[in-house]
């Protein structure tokens, strides 16, 4: 850091402790001082080096004090030069300072405050030397019924200021020397318990009390005052009032006044406390008054409280209670209950049915005239031409019942019952009521249909299952649409469930439908009776029985147009394909139906002839014109050979190749595929050529086609994986297991041959493999070679024996043959 600026900050120091604000100085002085004076009372903390000055003073207002307070210059001490009164003068605030001549600050200002310390030099005095109190017979005990009032000038808040109350004595003394309580602290002045229960009126003197304050607390010594009270003994007027009974709506000017309460003694504030919350006051002199009009619907009685309190809020006695009764008078008129949903009243009941039942009601005092209330029946009236009433009314009761006329269902009636109180009599108030009673239909009618006889209705013997035969209608003369519901069934005629009926129970008709196949020698017409009921039960006294209808069915005789076993042929053909060559043949779907005749229809080229018995179609001449990849398409007309008239066509497609296809050779022996049924993810992928076609030879794409049979186009389904190979999978859930042969036709620049593919089909095991039969195991002997293998062994050894047994004999033999002199001699011994 740069030395100017620590020489700066040196400098700068003293003139910052200098401008420092000091704290203020407290200092205390006794009240009235009766030592020597001056006298000295606080250093003040001057600077510790030696200033030349003098001192200045100066009180709050800012100007030079000439005051009891000075500074000795010589040894700095602040002194007082008389005695302080603080009751004069509680605290004094100072200023010192010391300045040059010229007016320059040295030090300061220094803040001195200056506190009086207080003695005890007042003494208390009472506000009133006599007082003068009224006590009223029935005052609780401990309740303040005067208040004595002191004085001390002392300071406020110590012990020279804490004044107590005593009493002194109490004149006379009877019937007890304690008839009073004063407390000490707050100078009020009651009955003590013994006083309040002796209190008596026949004492002819009032009481005298003597009361002393002193001050100092509860401390011996201190200054002390006395007074004199003089209590006066009264009549107790406070005393339990009767109820009132006051007319409602009363017609007064208002606030109305209905009862008066008085407390005997002095200081007396009166209140009001409703225990039922009214339009009631009281006022200070106790008089109770009503504020406005009464309703006795709103409340009937109330229950108000007095209470008569010492100027503190204390009562002096239990608080008193007064029961004011509305009494009524006939200002409501009866109330009808609210219009609610109308009443439904079932069909054909009988009179003397309660219908309802009126409850109007009249806020008027229950029991009295003015809530008896009467009932009149005034609408629906009688009508002309109708024995008796719709319904009948009990005046006193409300009770609405039926009468004997006759009712509708779905009819809808307005009551309108007039409401009377005063028992119906002169004067008396009313309203009208009315009530709606809706007729409730029942279920007394049955169904019937519209139509009883439907037909004849012609149906051919090849109409599908599913033709809708006719529709039949029903009505039902009930209101209620549950009870409209029907249900329909045939009752007769439907020989092996042929037709049906279907039908919603809301509709109101129903459909006649074909279900199964009809046969004109099995049947040639049908009478069908068709019955419709009411879903819910029938009620009532005479219902009916259900309806039925008749419908009746013909069957036309229908002979089929012949079928063939395809929709449509393709073939594909060479363009050099010779005349008379076959092509393909149109067969029959039923080949034990009817001869056929077959013929070409639209020939326009003129290259192919069928022949019309066999349907066989051939070339007819060369086929000069046709270019590769064109098609050439004929319709093929087939007529019945018994029925001209009925006949069928079909379209043939011949698709042109370059040359005719010549048969593929043998191919190499493929392995036999396996598949499992039931249907699993798996097939057997069909290769069309070697390798796979390079695209930039020229060359196009396999193609393949499962062959016509219409057995493995159902069987069977093919996908192309690429331009080389295809994809063999089942097309059915389930196949037939056994081995297949299945031909796929690959057609390739022009050129097509026919694979046969060897696919066995067999069940499959719960993992998906093949359940194949077990065949005899490699290097395993069957039964006919263990038993030629056995028979071996044993003819070996036979003949071993044979050769044994041979050469044995042999031996013998020549032993037998040999001469004698060739036999060994015999030792002789």
């Amino acid at each position: 850091m740069d030395p100017s600026w620590l020489w700066l900050l040196f400098l700068s120091v003293p003139q910052v402790l200098l401008e420092a604000q000091p704290a203020e100085l407290h200092v205390e002085v006794p009240e009235n001082y009766g030592g020597n004076f001056p006298l000295y009372l606080a250093k003040l903390p001057l600077p510790r080096e030696k200033t030349e000055g003098q001192f200045m003073l100066l009180a709050d207002s800012g100007m030079v004090t000439e005051g009891p307070f000075a500074v000795d210059s010589e040894s700095g001490f602040l002194l007082v030069t008389r005695a302080l009164d603080r009751e004069e003068q509680t605290e004094y605030r100072l200023q010192v300072t010391l300045e040059t001549e010229d007016g320059h600050v040295l030090w300061g200002p220094q803040p001195v405050l200056v506190h009086v310390k207080d003695e005890n030099d007042q003494v208390p005095h009472f506000s009133q030397t006599t007082y003068r109190a009224q006590l009223s017979q029935g005052t609780r005990p401990g309740v303040p019924f005067l208040f004595l009032e002191a004085f001390d000038g002392d300071e406020p808040g110590t012990a020279n200021s804490d004044l107590r109350f005593h009493i002194l004595s109490q004149t006379p003394t009877q019937p007890s020397p304690n008839m009073f309580q004063l407390e000490p602290q707050l100078g009020t002045l009651a009955l003590s318990p013994i006083g309040s229960s002796s209190l008596d009126l026949a004492l002819e003197w009032p009481y005298q009390l003597l009361v002393q304050v002193k001050d100092m607390g509860d401390q011996a010594s201190g200054h002390q005052a006395t007074a004199t009270i003089d209590v006066s003994v009264v009549e107790n007027t406070w005393v339990p009032l009767a109820p009132i009974h006051l007319a409602e709506n009363l017609k007064v000017p208002y606030p109305h006044l209905i009862s008066q309460v008085h407390w005997s003694g002095s200081n007396v504030h009166y209140y009001l406390e409703s225990l039922t919350p009214g339009p009631f006051d009281i006022n200070t002199e106790g008089k109770v008054y009503v504020t406005k009009e009464l309703d006795r619907e709103a409340q009937a009685e109330y229950l108000l409280q007095f209470g008569a309190q010492n100027t503190h809020g204390k009562d002096y006695a239990e608080p008193l209670k007064l029961q004011v009764v509305v009494i009524d008078e006939n200002d409501n008129a009866p109330v009808c209950p609210p219009r609610g949903p109308p009443i439904s009243i079932p069909e054909l009941s009988p009179p003397g049915t309660e219908v309802t039942r009126l409850s109007a009601v009249d806020a008027d005092a229950p029991g009295s005239p003015n809530s008896l209330v009467v009932y009149q029946l005034l609408s629906p009236e009688s009508e002309e031409g109708v024995e008796g009433r719709a319904f009948e009314l009990d005046p006193t009761s409300g009770v609405v019942t039926l009468g004997a006329a006759p009712f509708q269902a779905g009819q809808s009636i307005l009551l309108s019952v007039l409401a009377a109180d005063l028992a119906g009599e002169e004067g008396g108030l009313s309203s009208t009521c009315e009530v709606t009673v809706l007729i409730k239909d029942i279920n007394d009618h049955a169904p019937e249909f519209t139509t009883s006889q439907i037909g004849p209705i012609s149906l051919p013997e090849d109409a599908e299952p599913g033709t809708l035969v006719a529709t039949l209608r029903a009505t039902d003369a009930d209101i209620e649409p549950n009870f409209r519901l029907m249900d329909f069934a045939i009752e007769a005629g439907n020989v092996e469930r042929t037709f049906d009926l279907e039908w919603k129970p809301d509709s109101g008709h129903a459909q006649l439908w074909l279900r199964k196949n009809l046969s004109y020698e099995a049947a040639t017409s049908y009478k069908l009776v068709v019955v419709v009921q009411s879903v819910m039960d029938l009620v009532g006294p005479d219902p009916g029985p259900g309806s039925s209808a008749t419908v009746t069915v013909l069957v036309e005789k229908v002979v089929s147009p012949p079928k063939l076993d395809q929709e449509s042929y393709e073939a594909s053909v060479g363009v050099s394909t010779p005349a008379g060559s076959l092509l393909l043949t149109i067969h029959p779907s039923d080949p034990n139906s009817s001869p056929l005749r077959f013929s070409l229809v639209n020939d326009s080229e003129g290259w192919l002839c069928i022949k019309e018995s066999s349907g066989e179609v051939y070339t007819a001449r060369s086929l000069q014109g046709a270019q590769p990849g064109a098609t050439y398409t004929v319709l093929v007309e087939v007529q019945n050979a018994d029925e001209p008239g009925l006949s069928s066509s079909v379209t043939l497609v011949l698709r042109f190749l370059k040359a005719w296809p010549t048969p593929a050779l043998p191919p190499a022996p493929v392995p036999v595929r396996h598949l499992c049924t039931p249907r699993q993810n798996h097939g057997v992928v069909i290769s069309g050529a070697r390798g796979v076609p390079d695209p930039a030879s020229g060359q196009g794409p396999y193609s393949f086609a499962l062959g016509s049979n219409p057995t493995v186009q159902r069987d069977w389904r093919l996908q192309a994986l690429n331009g080389s190979h295809a994809y063999l999978t089942l097309a059915l859930h389930w196949v037939e297991p056994q081995e297949h042969v299945v031909p796929i036709v690959v057609t390739h620049n022009d050129q097509m041959w026919k694979l046969l593919v060897r696919v066995v089909v067999c069940r499959c095991t719960v993992e998906g493999q093949c359940l194949r039969k077990v065949g005899r195991m490699k290097g395993m002997p069957t039964k006919l070679s263990a038993v030629g293998t056995l028979v071996g062994t044993l003819a070996v050894i036979g003949f071993l024996l044979i050769l044994i047994f041979t050469h044995l004999a042999l031996s013998r033999k020549k032993d037998l043959d040999q001469p004698a002199d060739s036999v060994p001699m015999k030792s002789v011994v």
